[in-house]
């Protein structure tokens, strides 16, 4: 039985990806802030915050004592601060923690759940976002961190020959992250987090090289 390690997966995207695979018969180990939030999600849970070094280990312990991690899904974000300011008044402790949420803690998990994918051969898979390439006013800490987030991706797969990794832009989707980027405003016509997840799992079971995908184009079979 393979196993995925899926941060943010009480909510949105994460935890219908953690769904999808447990339907697949994929073991799972799953993170959220609160425990609480993690109680409808499948597979072995273990909240605490990804900026937790601690919180880091036991997600990586966790999932050696089961056997080593095949998937590591990079889906814990935050978008800074809502509502989002311009450059000139973003906050430098906002910046710094939305680069720690964002890019360092990926980094530090995928460093300590290394040996377990290299054994398997396994895929870090990154959540980014269209904000990393493109200059959205107000976007400045999280696209950067994406921007950033995208680049390392780009280097471990250089790095990592025999692994695959890979970041993923999910596009816009209809999540509370998405709602605290436009206070205010209707975003009921965005997709629900789970249409995307098909064209993850055809990301996941095909052979695209390893860098950076849009969700979207990653073609999803008939009879998926």
């Amino acid at each position: 039985m393979p196993l995925a390690v899926i941060t943010g997966a009480s909510r949105g995207l994460g935890a219908a990806l953690a769904t999808a695979l447990a339907q697949r018969g994929w073991d799972l180990v799953v993170d959220a802030r609160h425990g609480d939030a993690l109680r409808t999600t499948p597979g072995h849970r273990v909240p605490g915050d990804v900026t937790d070094p601690a919180h880091r280990q036991e997600l990586a312990d966790t999932a050696g004592r089961l056997g080593g991690a095949h998937l590591l899904v990079n889906n814990a974000s935050t978008l800074g601060s809502s509502p989002m300011p311009a450059v000139a008044d973003l906050e430098p402790d906002v910046l710094t923690a939305t680069l720690a949420t964002n890019v360092v803690a990926p980094q530090a998990l995928t460093r300590l759940l290394l040996p377990q994918l290299l054994a398997h051969r396994g895929t870090v898979l990154n959540l980014t976002s269209d904000a990393s390439v493109e200059a959205y006013e107000g976007w400045a800490a999280y696209g950067s961190s994406k921007a950033a987030l995208d680049h390392l991706t780009r280097i471990l797969g250089a790095e990592q020959p025999t692994l695959r990794v890979y970041a993923v832009d999910p596009g816009d989707m209809r999540t509370r992250m998405h709602q605290d980027a436009f206070p205010g405003e209707d975003i009921s016509d965005r997709p629900d987090p789970a249409t995307v997840v098909p064209h993850l799992l055809a990301l996941l079971d095909g052979d695209l090289p390893s860098g950076r995908h849009r969700a979207a184009d990653v073609p999803v079979r008939e009879d998926a």
